[in-house]
């Protein structure tokens, strides 16, 4: 199993985009990201996100963490 990449809010934003989100609106420090066929994300705009954050969005996306990782 592998581990979790440490990465910031706005590496995150661009991972998800390579997925097909798109940046819908920001309110505050939080990204709002939509798909067509999914579910929306909302990233919170930080430089190192928590972990369990991290681990959310991920499971919310539908992907794997190597997946992630290699979109980073």
């Amino acid at each position: 199993m592998s581990r979790l990449p440490v990465c910031s809010g706005q590496d995150a934003v661009r991972a998800f985009q390579k997925l097909g989100y798109q940046v819908d609106h920001q309110t505050g420090s939080h990204i709002i990201l939509r798909h067509p066929q999914m579910r929306r994300l909302t990233v919170p705009n930080h430089r190192e996100l928590a972990k369990g954050t991290l681990r959310a969005l991920i499971r919310e996306a539908g992907i794997a963490k190597e997946e992630f990782a290699s979109l980073l």
